[in-house]
């Protein structure tokens, strides 16, 4: 049994080290997926407003975005483990301030300060710290197929996340308690899941024989980094306009969808998430990292602009499936593209550097698909993501296709 688990957590020749990696990232994929589906109709029943939905979930990316840079700049400086346990002891107080607070403005300081994560994707300090491991525990093609196991599992675990979105309503009606209750409930479960990871960090190696520790800042490798950098920022935004927390309220405002029917649309949306993941170090060994990132994100964002536009909710629904299936196949590739563009020592500061103009870039953006939304442009946001990513793939393959990659 212990063997068939260490198999599904990571591929063969992967570190030790890569499995409590990889089950960390399910464990907060998990809450993640309920909380982006949660967080607006939480925030409703508060009596906030639709922009108030958008102007938080800009502050979770923005404050994730410099707590991240704060790691590219001296994290190199820390033994990544106990990086790993204070952003976990971070994430139980947002936990537990969330479910005890009513108030916009306390809760847009936690939401500043904390770890919540409204997208679809992991925006978290949490991140850098992870790929930087990650990239140390394997080579070559292991080192795509344990990227893509990690995005995998994390896609499951957040479609099953997402279904949970509904258990307020069942909590409700079996504890004889108000909804409200049961849903501040969820974020005593989500601080609960930040205990459970601090438990499991300390199985990580020491940091004197961890030799995934970064131990120097960009270097060589900083031009293409920074190139990745800014273009990969363009993705970001365009996906803030439309992440989860606001795709879910464009659901319930747009066609009248429940909380749980959006919870469900997620769900079924993550297993072609995970699928569409698990083929993607398949699809890379064939055509390229590059051209895996490029061409199955094409179609997706034709998808998501038809979507936008649709009549009826099956068609929309439809659409996004369509989606789904094919949106997220660049998420492990894109991490091996740049794990592997960079020395070893650099890894982590690549992975900070990276991720840091993503989340700044997505932080802008919840805010303005918010005010979108309270205008009454239902589809505007969804348009202009669309058009934003296409844009980035095209610039993207133009830019990077003579790239010479790690030999590995």
């Amino acid at each position: 049994m212990t063997d068939l688990l260490a198999s599904i957590l990571a591929p063969r020749g992967a570190a030790p080290s890569a499995r409590v990696l990889v089950a960390g990232r399910a464990l907060r994929a998990f809450v993640d997926g309920y909380v982006a589906v949660l967080l607006p109709a939480y925030l409703l029943a508060l009596g906030l407003d639709a922009w108030a939905v958008g102007v938080l979930a800009t502050a979770t990316l923005l404050g994730s975005a410099l707590a991240t840079l704060a790691v590219g700049a001296w994290g190199h400086r820390f033994a990544q483990r106990a990086l790993l346990a204070g952003a976990a002891v971070l994430m139980i107080a947002t936990g537990l301030a969330f479910a005890s607070l009513s108030q916009f403005w306390p809760l847009l300081l936690v939401a500043f300060v904390g770890t919540l994560n409204p997208s679809s994707g992991d925006v978290s300090v949490f991140l850098p710290l992870e790929h930087a491991q990650l990239a140390n525990a394997a080579s070559g093609d292991a080192r795509t197929a344990l990227f893509a196991r990690y995005s995998l599992l994390a896609s499951l675990a957040a479609s099953f996340g997402a279904l949970a979105a509904a258990a307020p309503a069942w909590i409700a009606q079996a504890a004889g308690i108000g909804l409200l209750d049961s849903m501040r409930l969820m974020f005593v479960a989500y601080a609960a899941v930040g205990l459970a990871l601090l438990w499991l960090y300390r199985r990580l190696p020491e940091p004197h024989a961890d030799s995934g520790a970064a131990k120097s800042p960009l270097g060589a490798s900083r031009g293409i980094v920074v190139k990745l950098a800014l273009l990969f920022s363009v993705d970001a935004f365009a996906g803030g306009l439309i992440v989860n927390s606001l795709l879910s309220l464009w659901l319930m405002q747009r066609f009248d969808l429940s909380l749980a029917g959006a919870g469900a649309f997620f769900f079924w949306a993550g297993l072609l998430t995970a699928a569409s993941q698990l083929a993607a170090p398949w699809v890379a060994r064939r055509i390229g990292l590059l051209n895996t990132m490029v061409f199955t994100h094409l179609p997706a964002n034709l998808c998501l602009i038809a979507a936008a536009l649709a009549p009826s909710l099956p068609l929309a629904l439809a659409l996004l499936f369509i989606r789904s299936a094919l949106s997220q196949m660049d998420v492990p590739t894109r991490t091996a593209y740049v794990m592997s563009v960079v020395t070893p020592p650099e890894r982590a500061a690549a992975a900070s550097v990276t991720a840091v103009p993503r989340s700044l870039a997505s932080a802008l953006s919840p805010s303005i698909g918010g005010a979108l939304f309270a205008a009454g442009w239902f589809s505007a946001p969804l348009v202009a993501c669309g058009l934003l990513k296409i844009a980035y793939d095209l610039t993207l393959w133009a830019a990077c296709r003579g790239q010479r990659l790690d030999p590995e």
